[in-house]
């Protein structure tokens, strides 16, 4: 029953039925059938009628618009973790009737052309890594329903951010090499103005800034097999100050990768010289000899995460708090120094 003069939502009724808002939707705009029960089905209609709720389209409309299209923009597809983000995005999206278009930004990261005549009238939302955040501007995304992936949530273009829990993933490699004995670092870090980057380098020095007697060097490259080799190489030809280093924390596994390179045309072995770890456990990460260390991140899991988000903002929701949890893996590429 409707309570006083005030209109009955879809929430009341998914109260009343013991259902998600979710099965609400689908049994009220008949596209329940495979989803839900006939049971919960008919619960659902029965809490309606004796609510007297009657759907509001024209909000409806506002909230969800037309197409329930959304667009996940990310960098160029250079490695298969924006693949995954996608597959998870699109899962959640197809429970909810929505498509998802991919729109990697041309050029990794920087300004894109608009994928359609006017994103504003053929899209829902939009869903972007911070990598990719300048392109928002071009296709007018930062003017639509938009969640950022992979943000500073205190800066954020967006209604909502999702993130990895990047600094703890810092956090576990760098306790394991420091555990291992190792004093002397070199970060081999992405040349990406990112908050996901700026993060993985301040949450390293921070961490070895707290033990004594360690050193931290820093060397720069694109996310590049090529770049990487190039960088590693200099850095650690380099003279001083103090010892060379004896672990080299990488970025990316992509910069990992090159890592190897250059220790190897160095005659550095790995890891009896040198450790070396990445972040992203791609499949590289195995096919490297030795098997690389590297901290593990759910790419699907933080595409379901981030499309949720934007429903919950569509749907005038709070969108789920919390980073999504990283995990080390530890593997042949990292020992004690020396060993």
């Amino acid at each position: 029953m409707a309570r006083g003069s005030t209109r009955p939502t879809s929430r009341d009724v998914a109260q009343a039925a013991g259902v998600s808002q979710a099965a609400v939707s689908l049994v009220l705009g008949d596209k329940w059938h495979g989803r839900v029960s006939q049971t919960t089905a008919e619960r659902v209609r029965e809490a309606a009628r004796e609510l007297g709720y009657r759907p509001n389209l024209a909000a409806r409309n506002l909230r969800l618009g037309h197409t329930r299209t959304v667009l996940l923009v990310v960098p160029a597809l250079t490695t298969e973790f924006f693949g995954g983000v996608y597959t998870g995005a699109a899962r959640i999206a197809a429970q909810h009737g929505f498509g998802v278009v991919l729109y990697p930004s041309p050029e990794g990261i920087g300004p894109a052309r608009n994928p359609f005549a006017s994103a504003q009238a053929a899209l829902d939302g939009v869903i972007a890594s911070s990598m990719a955040a300048d392109a928002l501007t071009d296709i007018r995304g930062d003017q639509l329903p938009l969640v950022m992936l992979d943000s500073d949530p205190e800066g954020s273009l967006g209604a909502a951010t999702v993130n990895l829990d990047i600094a703890d993933g810092v956090r576990q490699v760098t306790d394991h090499l420091l555990g291992l004995g190792h004093r002397h670092y070199l970060h081999l870090a992405a040349d990406i103005a990112s908050w996901t980057f700026e993060a993985r380098a301040r949450e390293l020095a921070t961490r070895l800034a707290a033990v004594p007697d360690t050193l931290l060097r820093t060397a720069r490259a694109p996310i590049s097999i090529e770049a990487a080799v190039t960088a590693a190489e200099t850095a650690l030809s380099a003279p001083g100050p103090g010892p060379r280093p004896t672990a080299l924390v990488c970025d990316d596994d992509k910069l990992a990768a090159g890592a190897y390179k250059a220790a190897r045309r160095l005659g550095l072995r790995i890891p009896e010289d040198i450790s070396v770890t990445g972040l992203d456990d791609l499949a590289l990460a195995q096919a490297l000899d030795p098997e690389l260390t590297t901290v593990r991140l759910d790419a699907e899991l933080f595409g379901e995460r981030g499309m949720q988000a934007l429903l919950a903002v569509l749907e005038g929701r709070t969108p789920e708090g919390g980073d999504i949890p990283v995990e080390l893996v530890v593997r042949g590429s990292t020992a004690p120094p020396g060993g």
